[in-house]
């Protein structure tokens, strides 16, 4: 969430974003390039005129979460999901649109992309994990539609 309050127009190249992931940046800085999709590539502009080299108008990060979390139960996603509970470290059941953050988007972006490619190591290099990341695992889940695909390949 952090590097999206950094990123300025400077950081569109060719097609995609460039940047060094605050993570990183003291330990072993890698930039990570990430193509834009035509989504993407349509929500930028939209925001062109934006006075400055910021990229996109800023809100804080409760603003920013809020906002998906109301956007979530617009579009009706509310199934419950099990997560736990960082103060008591007890699993609860609770809405999906109660717990929605910039996190999940991120997570679910990798874990969307990793359905498609199957690759930890192609999907880990757009969100900045390194090869063979243990974080990355809990990224990806390996669920039923995956297996039969697996299995549908050696009919």
């Amino acid at each position: 969430m952090d590097d999206l309050y950094h990123f300025t127009k400077a950081n569109i190249i060719t097609g995609a974003i460039e940047y060094v992931a605050g993570k990183t940046r003291e330990e072993k800085p890698k930039t990570l390039r990430v193509p834009l999709n035509s989504i993407a590539t349509e929500i930028l502009a939209k925001y062109a005129d934006l006075e400055g080299e910021q990229l996109l108008p800023l809100i804080s990060t409760q603003k920013y979460n809020d906002a998906i979390k109301e956007a979530f139960t617009a579009a009706g996603i509310t199934r419950n999901v099990t997560i736990l509970n960082p103060l008591t470290r007890q699993s609860e059941i609770r809405p999906l649109n109660e717990v929605a953050s910039s996190h999940l988007a991120r997570r679910t972006f990798c874990g969307n992309l990793y359905k498609k490619v199957k690759d930890p190591n192609l999907v880990g290099s757009l969100s900045g994990h390194a090869e063979g990341s243990k974080a990355f695992a809990r990224y990806r889940d390996i669920d039923e539609e995956m297996k039969r695909e697996l299995v549908s390949m050696i009919e």
